[in-house]
């Protein structure tokens, strides 16, 4: 995969996620990108051999319904616990990884931060 390709992907994942109160980026011993809420991660990325792989948090539910589609895949090691991938996702596929990214920032964050999200988002 050409690297302008897979930095554009992850400026487009790190403004996502940076945009999310008290989010942090960090480099895991893996190297790769992984987004936490109170030290708990809940999206990362980074190179595989096929390319761009976006993995985010999920519920099981959430989980089952995208696995019957055809681009997500369950996350290796850490999809037992909700896990789904996305490799190379196409531009249509942004707006729905938002609203995921979204969610498995919430499944994250302690409490007090889910009821602040939802106040300024149901407003």
């Amino acid at each position: 995969m050409e690297s302008r390709y897979m930095e554009a992907m992850l400026d487009h994942v790190r403004n996502i996620c940076l945009a999310l109160p008290e989010a942090v980026e960090h480099i895991d011993g893996f190297g790769h990108n992984t987004f936490k809420i109170n030290g708990k991660s809940f999206v990362i990325s980074g190179e595989s051999e096929k390319g761009f792989s976006l993995s985010f948090k999920s519920d099981r539910e959430t989980q089952e319904l995208l696995l019957q589609k055809e681009k997500y895949l369950k996350t290796p090691y850490i999809g037992r616990h909700g896990w789904v991938s996305i490799q190379n996702p196409d531009r249509e596929d942004w707006d729905g990884l938002t609203s995921l990214i979204q969610e498995g920032y919430l499944r994250a964050a302690p409490k007090r931060m889910v009821k602040k999200w939802n106040e300024l988002n149901t407003k």
